[in-house]
């Protein structure tokens, strides 16, 4: 994102003290423009999307390519595909995505860990300036894409509070994973249902979101 903000406006280093965990991508360059002066009409910033994209796809083969010297963070943690294997052919569940991503960074950062497959749909950040509008935009794809069910039957996994919050404000079930830059006393204090260090523990992951209608983990 910054090197796209550079190279359409000339600013370097734009998004330094901006927060990002949690936050859509739409969001984020809301306020970047709002701090540097760019108008909310400008030309330029209807294009961010696509030169960003293109320094993310460039960025991710970069560090596929140097894959032993990348940041822990570059990989998929720990148990993830392991829970969307149990949850993917389960009758009584319906797998779907709620990212502040714009989708199609979501799709290129996904589809390089072969993630992608496991979502039939979901809600972006692509035109959300609030996080906590994404819970209904995600009901309605899910209703979309041939299921439905009301909120409180759904279950949010994130790794911020704002995640928590999205989905509290939307009338959804939250776990909380620990294996961002929030740690687990903070996604408890955010209202989280349950929280995680990781979703290693595929079996306790299925109890706390009641998949086999048990009550939540401890």
């Amino acid at each position: 994102m910054t090197r796209a903000f550079e190279e359409l406006f000339g600013v370097p280093d734009a998004f330094r003290g901006i927060p990002m965990a949690g936050r859509t991508d739409a969001w984020i360059l809301a306020d970047a423009a709002a701090i540097h002066g760019i108008p909310s009409d400008s030309p330029s910033l209807a294009r961010f999307p696509d030169v960003y994209l293109r320094h993310l796809a460039i960025e991710i083969t970069r560090k596929a390519s140097n894959a032993a010297g990348s940041p822990a963070r570059f990989g998929i943690m720990p148990g993830v595909r392991e829970l969307l294997d149990a949850l993917v052919n389960r009758k009584n569940v319906f797998l779907a995505l709620l990212t502040g991503n714009y989708e199609r960074g979501a799709r290129l950062k996904l589809e390089h860990f072969d993630l992608w497959r496991y979502f039939r749909c979901g809600a972006f950040g692509d035109n959300a300036p609030d996080r906590n509008g994404l819970m209904p935009r995600a009901l309605a794809r899910v209703a979309d894409c041939g299921d439905s069910f009301e909120a409180a039957d759904a279950v949010v996994i994130g790794d911020t509070p704002l995640d928590i919050a999205c989905a509290k404000a939307g009338g959804a079930r939250s776990i909380g994973v620990a294996t961002g830059s929030h740690g687990v006393d903070e996604l408890r204090a955010a209202g989280a249902d349950v929280v995680f260090e990781d979703l290693s523990d595929t079996s306790a992951i299925l109890r706390a979101m009641r998949v086999e209608g048990l009550q939540f983990a401890d």
